[in-house]
């Protein structure tokens, strides 16, 4: 797998308004309570560089029919490269799980995410809980590429995903919104990743790019 240098922000990063499909939230690195399944990295994992977490009891992510998230090309003959993919992936799955479940609070989401990582995505999960919407459709999710530091303990992960067959639905009216016309339906991410005590890859912070998938 081809790798290249990234650089990642915990500082609010800016999404153009559309879909409300964008994984991402403003940064938060203030202080806080202990967040119920978050880790507590602040982006120096404590855990050596091993590509699984044997022992560790992941939670069980259910997607409904009606959303379809899929991953392609996921995979990476590099173990450790691998294992960020892994838990990347489901990071992402618990993130529209606590939408389409109306839990901005979700266990299984702050699972994959860092204390600082979960403040995060719970402001991108009320974007849609606070105005009573769910997600259904399809979303693929593409291009993946990670960068590992030296010690292969910390790790960047970007990639891309198309919006284009994808929507919104209001859950008391069942209005139904896509993207407004001319707006570019692929969003680029990129997600600063590090590896908890237990072994588990866990989102540290993130940024995105409507239209800056590579071409």
């Amino acid at each position: 797998m081809a790798r290249r240098a990234l650089t990642t922000t915990a500082a609010a990063f800016a999404t153009a308004a559309a879909l409300l499909l964008t994984a991402c939230g403003g940064g938060d690195d203030s202080p806080s309570d202990d967040i119920k399944g978050a880790g507590n990295s602040s982006g120096s994992p404590s855990a050596s560089p091993s590509s699984s977490a044997p022992g560790v009891k992941r939670p069980v992510i259910k997607l409904p029919s009606s959303f379809q998230l899929t991953f392609e090309n996921w995979t990476s003959s590099d173990p450790v490269e691998q294992a960020v993919l892994n838990d990347g992936k489901e990071q992402l799955r618990a993130g529209y799980e606590a939408i389409i479940e109306n839990d901005p609070d979700s266990e299984n989401r702050a699972f994959y995410d860092t204390k600082n990582g979960f403040l995060q995505s719970q402001q991108w999960i009320r974007t849609y809980t606070d105005k009573n919407l769910t997600v259904i459709g399809k979303l693929p999710v593409f291009d993946p590429k990670v960068t590992l530091s030296k010690d292969k303990a910390a790790a960047s992960l970007s990639y891309c995903t198309d919006e284009s067959k994808a929507s919104t639905r209001n859950r008391k009216t069942g209005e139904v919104k896509g993207n407004p016309a001319g707006t570019d339906p692929e969003v680029f991410y990129v997600i600063s990743m590090g590896k908890n005590a237990q072994g588990v890859w866990q989102a540290v912070s993130a940024r995105s790019e409507r239209g800056g998938c590579p071409q």
